[in-house]
């Protein structure tokens, strides 16, 4: 076989994104042939012995691609293990028969869609900068939000010393105690809609991804997941 890159041969089996092989590597967590292996690094598929985090990997590439959508509940952690004991996601998707892995991911008091795959072609596509899926955010607030922190809210900011885009905000239901603000984002950086709130002087009740594009969550039950149709599978590899 020919050499490919150790980060696309990673993802290409199934183990994680081509985004989160090379995060490994660049940890030290990645050996070939017993060494250390570093970023760029090409390896020939069934003829160089690759190792993460001790284990062997297997050069068979996964039989069957799986796409899923969680209803990730507040309280998860959108990791496969944690080393502070808190509840993953991967217990809500055990029974999946086949190991999948988290496409992006929610904070732990977030809730909503989140989209699972073995296919880490198609999860390196979806976590990178460039792709143009909006994200669609539900978000609670306490009190009734003025004219002037709405459009603040729709205005570009700085987070993080980064100049994010202007985010396109909608009211859908305005009470005397509360507010809720439908979100499209097209960018997503950590913990972004909160801090945008932050700015604004705005307190986060809730904040739920109810969809990806066209993906809905629609009736999905909290902590339940399904499999996505073969429309929207087409529909996230043509975006």
């Amino acid at each position: 076989m020919e050499e490919i890159r150790l980060q696309k041969y990673i993802s290409t089996i199934g183990i994680m994104s081509r985004r989160s092989a090379e995060k490994e590597i660049e940890a030290g967590k990645v050996k070939v042939n017993g060494e250390t292996a570093f970023l760029g690094q090409k390896i020939i598929p069934g003829k160089d012995r690759v190792t993460y985090k001790g284990k062997p990997l297997q050069d068979k590439i996964p039989e069957r691609k799986c796409y899923i959508i969680l209803n990730k509940p507040r309280g998860y952690v959108t990791t496969l293990s944690d080393e502070k004991s808190r509840k993953c996601v991967a217990e809500l998707v055990f029974d999946v028969n086949t190991r999948v892995y988290p496409v992006g991911r929610l904070d732990m008091d977030s809730e909503g869609l989140l989209l699972f795959t073995n296919d880490g072609e198609l999860a390196n596509k979806l976590t990178h900068p460039k792709h143009r899926i909006p994200k669609i955010y539900h978000v609670k607030v306490k009190g009734e939000i003025t004219p002037e922190q709405l459009k603040k809210l729709s205005s570009s900011m700085v987070i993080d010393d980064y100049e994010i885009q202007p985010v396109q905000c909608d009211i859908i239901t305005r009470k005397e105690n509360f507010t809720v603000i439908r979100m499209e984002l097209y960018e997503g950086r950590n913990r972004q809609i909160r801090k945008m709130c932050e700015q604004t002087s705005l307190e986060v009740v809730k904040l739920q991804r109810v969809a990806i594009g066209n993906i809905k969550l629609g009736d999905l039950a909290p902590g339940k997941w399904r499999h996505l149709t073969k429309s929207q599978i087409e529909y996230l590899k043509k975006a």
